[in-house]
Parts: structure tokens; sequence; C-alpha cells
């Protein structure tokens, strides 16, 4: 296979994806390819929260096809990008794939605390945003199986794992540019 000048980053919810994907498209000056926005944009314009249209896609795997599908026809006119989607290492599977993991409890803190998530995810105590996430972990991991047939919280689907739980952004973003540096210098078969 041939390897792609692309960083496809998958992960748990509110792992760090789109901060870390911020950092390594500036010092690597490449560009960002996001499928989280265009999924939260679409919850959005249906008057849905995320949850709710993650239950919504299920039923119309159309959308669904349509949203995963878009970072692929990204990757065939475009090189030198990151990849900030939970399918992005399924769609390009040329690119450099990374998951990110983190507890439970730090991640229902983190999205709680992000003010960027209230028009789509907006609870009142950090246990129902716990909840929540839990409920579209599952959902998603459902309707990835059901429609692409892949489990995206299988690790051996990813060149490298980071647990984000107790390490900076900054610090992330570091481990994977180095292991991507590695990875592209490595001959292929």
């Amino acid at each position: 296979m041939n390897k792609k000048h692309i960083i496809s980053i998958a992960g748990d919810l509110a792992s760090g994806k789109g901060t870390v994907s911020t950092i390594i498209g500036k010092k690597l000056n490449y560009s960002i390819y996001r499928n989280g926005e265009y999924f939260r944009k679409l919850a959005k314009e249906h008057n849905m929260n995320v949850t709710t249209f993650n239950k919504y896609v299920f039923k119309h795997t159309e959308i669904d096809r349509q949203i995963e599908n878009s970072a692929h026809e990204y990757s065939l006119t475009h090189d030198n990008f990151v990849i900030d989607a939970r399918l992005g290492w399924y769609a390009v599977p040329e690119s450099f794939k990374v998951y990110l993991t983190v507890n439970i409890d730090v991640a229902a803190k983190r999205a709680f605390n992000d003010q960027d998530r209230k028009s789509t995810e907006n609870f009142n105590t950090i246990e129902e945003q716990k909840n929540d996430m839990i409920k579209r972990m599952q959902l998603e991991n459902e309707r990835y199986f059901e429609v692409y047939g892949v489990h995206k919280e299988d690790l051996s689907n990813y060149d490298l794992v980071v647990d984000t739980t107790n390490r900076t952004p900054e610090e992330v973003a570091k481990i994977i540019i180095d292991k991507y540096i590695e990875w592209l210098n490595q001959k292929t078969d």
C-alpha cells in the first residue's frame, strides 16, 4: 500500500482529536479535514442534538455514507492534511492511522466544560454528559459495524494508540508527529 502524507485521527469522545489535529496541522503546515464538524452541522440543520442525530443517521445510512465518503473523496485530490474523523482510518487506509483513548470520567468533564459543544450537547451535570457519551459510543459502534462492518475501537486498525488522559494536547501531538515521521521513513513492501 502506498503511504500518503495524511494523518487520520480517530478516538474516544472528548479524547482531544480536534485540539490535537489543530496542533499537528500548525506544526506540519497541514490542512485539517473534520467529519465531526460536518456531522454537528447536519445535526443542527435537522434540529437535533448529536445523540438523536446518531439514531437518525442509523436509520438513514445514506447520510452516514455521505459523511464518511467525504474524507475519502477529499484524499483523492489532496495531500498533506490531518483527518479528524472516527472512520478516517477506514476511509483513507493509506494514512497514518492514530487512535486516541481517554478515561470516560475525564472525557465527560472535558466535554461538559467545552463551550463549543453546548449548541448540540447541553447537559446540567457531568454525570448526564457521561451517560450521554456512553450511549453515543454504543450507538456509533453499532452503526459503524452495521453499515461498514468495522469496529472502530479495535485498536489493531491503527498504527499508533495514545492515551490522552494524563497528557497535554502538545505532548500527544509530539508523540504523533514523531511516530508519523518514523512511519513515513519505513520502507513498504
